[in-house]
């Protein structure tokens, strides 16, 4: 069975280059292996998509995500309720290491302003696992973007990620999973559906041989989406 994608209407409005020269900056968050992260730095080097990871942020100060990135020579912040950085901002490509416990206004204002700082132009969630901070969604309100692993709205929601998913799938009975992509919003994965991708269950499937197989899916259609996305 070949793999099917489903658009669903697509009312996006491009943010306006800086210059004909400048490329557009995706700002990525991420929280554990950082595999779709590294999908996208590889599109980006290789032209497929027409951007650059500008930052990546990671709620993991043991997330791969954020050594992907170092790896990569991009800035790189470990920000979560736990670890705010003490002191002056200082720009690194190398894990923050936690400190003092911070408020969730601290936190949400530190986020924001590593954003700002980097000049994302758009955010793409890349397996991350906390809610975005109001003042964020404000700020890049329809430019927030997560990819997630099922056809929403159908294993979606609070506790719906990672394993669960494939498990909540396989205990359903289904024929078919895959890999949705939508607007960001205060609820988990309510936010408008942009496009999903269909990856056949088959028989003898566990939640571990179904995760890679929608896993390897979504490697490639993320960077499919974001090239459109941009070149629209």
């Amino acid at each position: 069975m070949k793999n099917k994608t489903r658009k669903a209407r697509f009312c996006y409005r491009q943010p306006k280059l800086r210059s004909n020269f400048q490329k557009l900056n995706i700002g990525v968050f991420a929280s554990h292996g950082g595999s779709d992260l590294q999908a996208i730095i590889d599109g980006c080097a290789a032209g497929k998509i027409p951007a650059r990871v500008c930052v990546v942020i990671s709620n993991n100060g043991d997330s791969q995500a954020l050594q992907r990135a170092q790896d990569a020579g991009i800035p790189a912040f470990h920000l979560s309720a736990k670890s705010v950085r003490r002191g002056a901002d200082n720009a690194t490509n190398s894990p923050i290491s936690p400190t003092s416990p911070s408020s969730p206004d601290a936190l949400a204002e530190k986020i924001h302003e590593t954003l700002t700082a980097h000049e994302a132009d758009i955010i793409f969630l890349a397996g991350y696992l906390k809610k975005i901070p109001d003042n964020v969604l404000e700020t890049y309100s329809g430019r927030i973007f997560n990819i997630h692993p099922s056809l929403l709205p159908k294993f979606g929601g609070r506790g719906m990620f990672g394993i669960n998913v494939h498990a909540a799938v396989l205990a359903a009975g289904e024929t078919q999973t895959g890999i949705t992509i939508h607007r960001v919003t205060t609820e988990y994965d309510a936010g408008d559906i942009l496009a999903q991708r269909i990856v056949p269950v088959l028989a003898g499937d566990t939640p571990e041989i179904l995760a890679a197989r929608v896993l390897a899916q979504e490697h490639i259609f993320l960077v499919e989406f974001l090239a459109e996305l941009l070149q629209k």
